[in-house]
This record gives structure tokens, C-alpha cells and sequence, in this order.
């Protein structure tokens, strides 16, 4: 008995340093532990802590039995996965890895590859020719031109960025509950302008209406995106019907949709319809039949991505003359509707000491000078042992700003550090990825978070929002 703990600590150590995803369950079956992998894996919409029951992980082929066997997990991913015994007290650790032929992921990865190559040549195109044309320029008019071109190409790879996060389940979430009627029927108000005269939008609403707990901007833009598909493949011409019901499935449903009880949206339009061959390629990212008009083949991508991401599915199909319909499912939900939260007014922040740190000495420069422009003094570190060397030198700032991913000690690292040389020292963390891939809980650490690329504003409101948790 007194060996328990400490087998049971060398298990959840041996977890965390597995690079493929992993989980460790109790002998009844419930979490002990779960690695980084795992968790980034599953996302945020699947319960992951201790205790939590794994079962609800998987569309299909949940490994009850210890032995290597092929699983489907709710997001729709397919994998290997391998339950084995760990040691005494019926400890078993499940490892999930890629399955599939190697060929067809190759082929997807490389599409990947040369899609996300071309969009970003494009963007870089831009900005290199028009920086050079800002040096050439003669006059402040010409000059500020190029460099609105440089900040549109700048703003078109941030979308294409959040594009690629959605895709891979990645996206930064706000989810709340929603009442679906009341989402679409505000949604539609905007489609029907973008939509023409030429497309008659008709909506069929289910009564009693039913909730949901999703992002409201991502789910518009779900319907945004098969909306615009939808007017393309009419070309202008036709009718859309978006409806909204309820779906009880039982045993596995159509697409693998594991059982349970679902809110419904269905869009359908009255094209032409999806080939089949067309039809089984289309949330593949970079697959568009339609790139001579400018299509980059990551809208339907993207609507998977967000979908899977709040916890649902979406199914595509194509019944011979009735055009193209996509229905998503997701988990209903009985809780009372949450109310748009009201900002509050921005309120500057009062000066303030702050240590800055990024490796990228464009990037330090720039966010020091938007910074002191604000009335802040500014203290720079080029890289996390730069900035803990001067705390330990006797530094002491009234916040923290650093990037995350650094060469040696890390952004996590070095507020980690900082905290045990000042107690209760602000933290804003910044960062190019997604804040649910980072190695440490936020919320529970009390950190800010403001993600990479920032402006000079974003930047300033962040610092502001975090310099008031000081109380």
C-alpha cells in the first residue's frame, strides 16, 4: 500500500514524456492522467480530466480490450491505438497514433504544403514589392499607398493563419449557449445581402427551438462559408433553404456520429449537385474545383474544423437533382441562453514598468516603442535567460510580457521563474499559436494571452487588461 503513490507518480511521469498521444486509466476504466498530446489531440470540447470516461472520445471502435486495434475518435480523426497493462492496481496506458496508407497522407501533406506555399508567396509577393516601392516613393501619399497594400497582404495571411487553426482544431474558442433559431434567423439578415437577387433564401425553423453551446462567430461564419459555395455553385441563380431541427441517433449514425441527442442545421442548395468523385474529397484542405476563380480549397476545411472543434459533425450530400446539402449535428444543450457579453469601455492603463522579451528583434523593437508611446517604461530582454538574469540582478517590473516559443528557457519557463523571484507578478504571454496548445493552464495561472501577429493597439489593450488583474 505504501508503494501505491509513488508507482502511480512514476506512471504519470513516464505519460508525460511520451511524444504521441496518451492517456492513463484506472482499473474501472476512468483518467488518471493525460499527456500534452492527447489533450491537443482531443481539443477542447471533449472532457479530458481526471475521471472523465474515454468511451465518449470515439465514434467507433472504443478499445475495451487491451491489444492494438484501429479506433475513430469524435473528431473524426482515425487512428491505431494500443491498451496495455502498466504495472500492478490495473493501471492500463492507451497510445493513439496516424493510421491510414502512408501514400494518402503524404498526398495530403504535400497539398498542404504547396497550397499554403502559393497563398503565402502571394502575400510575400506583396510585401516585398510594395516595401520597395515605399523606398522609391517621392511623395507621403504615394508612400502611405504601399503601405496599406503591405498591411492588407499582412491581414490576408493572418486570415489564412486562423484558416489553417480551424482546420486543425486549433482555433481560439468562445463558447456559449446559443439559441439556434435565434443565430441563424440573425445570420440570415446578412446572407440575404450577400446572397443577390438572384438567390431566394428560405428558412424553415424548427419550434421548439433548441440550444446549443458553441462560439457564435465561428458558427456564422460556418454558414457564411456554405453560403458563398452555395452561391457559387448556382452561380447567382437559385434557392437556398436553411433549416434548423433535432436528430436522435441511437446506434452509430451516418458518418460514424456517435449516439446522443443533436441540434441540427441543414443547408441546402438547388445547383447542379457534387459529383461523387468531387463529393468524397471536399473538407480536404487545398481541394477546390474552382481555383481558377480564386478558390483556395480551405472554406469547407475550415467549416470541419470549427464544427469538430465544438464537438459536432457535418455530413455532405448529394441526391441526384436536388443540388447539394450539409447538415451539421451538434450536442444539444439544456442550459439557460447566455446573453452577448457588453465590453467594457477600454480604460487606458496608468504607466507602468514593463519587462518585454522576444527573440525576434524586429518584433521587441517595435512592441517597446508601441508600448512607451502609451506612457509605459519599458525594460527589453532578447530571450528568456536575458530577461531572468536581469530579474535576478534585481529587476522589478510591474509586468511581464513575453513571447512563448524562444530558444532555451521558454515564455512559460520564464514566468514560471519570474513568479518565484516576485509573487503575484502580471503575465501576458504571446504567441503564433493557438493558446489551448500551450503547456500550462491560463486560466488556472491567472495569465493574460494576446495572440501573434498583435498590433500596436491589441498590444496596448492587453498590457492594459493585464496591469488590471493587479487590483
Amino acid at each position: 500500500m505504501l508503494r501505491a503513490a509513488p508507482r502511480r507518480e512514476g506512471a504519470l511521469a513516464l505519460l508525460a514524456a511520451l511524444p504521441e498521444a496518451a492517456v492513463l486509466l484506472e482499473a474501472d476504466g476512468g483518467v488518471l492522467g493525460i499527456n500534452d498530446a492527447m489533450r491537443g489531440l482531443l481539443g477542447p470540447a471533449l472532457p479530458a480530466g481526471r475521471g472523465a470516461d474515454p468511451a465518449i472520445w470515439f465514434q467507433q471502435g472504443w478499445p475495451a480490450r487491451e491489444g492494438e486495434s484501429e479506433v475513430t475518435l469524435a473528431t473524426g480523426a482515425r487512428l491505431r491505438a494500443l491498451l496495455a497493462p502498466l504495472g500492478t492496481e490495473g493501471l492500463r496506458l492507451l497510445r493513439l497514433s496516424a493510421t491510414g496508407p502512408a501514400a494518402d497522407r503524404l498526398e495530403l501533406l504535400g497539398r498542404m504544403a504547396g497550397g499554403i506555399a502559393h497563398d503565402f508567396n502571394n502575400v510575400l509577393g506583396i510585401v516585398t514589392a510594395a516595401s520597395a516601392a515605399a523606398r522609391l516613393a517621392e511623395d507621403s501619399v504615394a508612400r502611405l499607398a504601399e503601405l496599406r497594400a503591405i498591411e492588407e497582404a499582412a491581414e490576408r495571411g493572418t486570415a489564412l493563419v486562423r484558416q489553417l487553426l480551424a482546420f486543425s482544431r486549433q482555433q481560439v474558442m468562445a463558447p456559449r449557449v446559443l439559441d439556434l433559431n435565434e443565430r441563424v434567423g440573425l445570420m440570415a439578415r446578412l446572407l440575404e445581402r450577400l446572397l443577390g437577387a438572384g438567390i431566394r433564401l428560405e428558412l424553415e425553423l424548427d419550434d421548439p427551438p433548441r440550444r446549443v453551446r458553441a462560439d457564435p462567430s465561428q458558427l456564422d461564419q460556418v454558414l457564411l462559408n456554405l453560403a458563398v459555395n452555395a452561391r457559387d455553385a448556382m452561380e447567382g441563380r437559385g434557392r437556398l433553404r436553411i433549416g434548423t431541427g433535432s436528430r436522435l441517433v441511437l446506434g452509430e449514425g451516418a458518418g460514424r456520429i456517435p449516439p446522443g441527442r443533436y441540434a441540427t442545421i441543414t443547408v441546402q442548395d438547388s445547383g447542379p449537385g457534387i459529383p461523387p468523385d468531387v463529393l468524397a474529397r471536399i473538407f480536404e484542405p487545398f481541394f477546390t474545383t474552382r481555383i481558377e476563380n480564386g478558390g483556395t480549397g480551405l472554406g469547407l476545411a475550415t467549416v470541419q474544423g470549427i464544427v469538430a472543434q465544438s464537438g459536432g459533425h457535418i455530413l455532405a450530400e448529394s441526391p441526384p437533382g436536388q443540388g447539394a446539402r450539409f447538415t451539421i449535428l451538434l450536442p444539444r444543450h439544456e442550459g439557460e441562453v447566455e446573453s452577448t457579453p457588453i465590453a467594457p469601455e477600454p480604460v487606458p492603463a496608468a504607466p507602468a514598468h514593463i519587462l518585454l522579451v522576444d527573440d525576434e528583434p524586429v518584433l521587441l523593437r517595435l512592441g517597446a516603442q508601441a508600448l512607451e508611446r502609451a506612457g509605459h517604461r519599458v525594460t527589453t530582454a532578447e530571450d528568456g535567460q536575458d530577461a531572468l538574469e536581469q530579474l535576478q540582478e534585481g529587476l522589478a517590473p510591474d509586468l511581464l510580457v513575453s513571447d512563448v516559443a524562444m530558444p532555451g528557457l521558454d515564455g512559460v519557463g520564464l514566468a514560471d521563474a519570474a513568479l518565484a523571484l516576485h509573487p503575484g507578478l502580471p503575465v501576458l504571454l504571446l504567441s503564433g499559436y493557438a493558446a489551448s496548445t500551450l503547456s500550462v493552464d491560463l486560466r488556472e495561472k491567472g495569465w493574460g494571452f494576446l495572440a501573434k501577429p498583435w498590433t500596436a493597439d491589441s498590444l496596448c489593450a492587453g498590457v492594459a487588461k493585464a496591469l488590471d488583474k493587479r487590483g
